[in-house]
């Protein structure tokens, strides 16, 4: 499975479900009892379906990596648990929903996942998956759009899982045995214009110090070579530059769209 930092997690998640909360509607939240959100990292949808579910009801959050799983403690008094994706720490139909939120991409078996989804939840398995390479940018630096576009390119074909699953999901579900099958398309959009939030500006350093991309080094070297990715990381250095004048002057605005398909099915109802 493919790690991340906390800092990564806040940087790609925040905001995910400000304003897109209806997709999450197939999941019946006000009506489960004991709802489980497996790689739950440092919490972001483990709090929304909290605050969405209903007063009787229990959310776990589940990880493999302590590190997220402490942060995630300090956030709320949540129960977090550690755990493996493909051996949950559950036993049968323990909890009557279980989720997860980009997690099945960055496994190399997603499917091995969704047989335990299947096993310990008694009702529905739900998962809210991007599909990458369907990822737009604009931005009023023309850079910018150009780097992204290529920096994409190169990362799906070095990353060595399926990071564009999106609405692919369905079909690990039906394998497992899981019907009555809904997918809804979110499309989280992330906009920066001014006057620039806090994100905004670490964002656009992390951009001019190359530290974004540094995140997928391993994946674009694998996909180019050392070679393209130091030539990359110095253009996109150079772009970042650009985007903190950008701000500086006012002027800089940018679009990202992520879409997102959220799939849900009902366990046992499946051919």
């Amino acid at each position: 499975m493919r790690r991340f930092s906390a800092e990564y997690l806040e940087h790609t998640r925040q905001g995910m479900w400000a304003d897109g909360r209806e997709a999450l509607s197939d999941l019946e939240l006000s009506s489960r009892r004991r709802i489980l959100d497996v790689g739950c990292g440092t919490g972001e949808l483990t709090r929304v379906l909290d605050a969405e579910a209903g007063s009787e009801a229990t959310v776990i959050g589940v990880d493999a990596d302590p590190g997220l799983l402490a942060v995630a403690r300090e956030e709320t008094g949540l129960p977090y648990v550690a755990g493996d994706a493909t051996r949950l720490p559950l036993p049968d139909d323990a909890v009557d929903l279980v989720v997860c939120q980009a997690l099945l991409i960055n496994l190399p078996d997603p499917s091995a996942a969704v047989r335990e989804f299947a096993r310990v939840s008694s009702d529905l398995v739900a998962a809210v998956e991007p599909d990458n390479g369907d990822v737009t940018v604009s931005s009023t630096v023309a850079a910018e759009e150009r780097l992204e576009r290529e920096a994409r390119a190169a990362y799906l074909d070095g990353v060595g899982t399926d990071v564009a699953l999106g609405d692919r999901v369905r079909e690990a579900f039906a394998a497992a045995g899981i019907g009555d099958l809904r997918t809804r398309r979110y499309v989280h959009e992330k906009r920066t214009a001014p006057p620039y939030a806090e994100p905004a500006l670490s964002s656009a350093a992390r951009k001019a110090s190359g530290a974004g991309l540094a995140d997928h080094r391993e994946e674009l070297v694998t996909a180019t070579s050392v070679e393209a990715y130091d030539d990359l990381r110095r253009r996109w250095r150079e772009m970042g530059r650009e985007v903190v004048d950008a701000i500086g002057d006012g002027e800089y605005e940018r679009v990202e769209r992520v879409p997102f398909d959220v799939t849900v099915g009902r366990v046992g109802t499946g051919d």
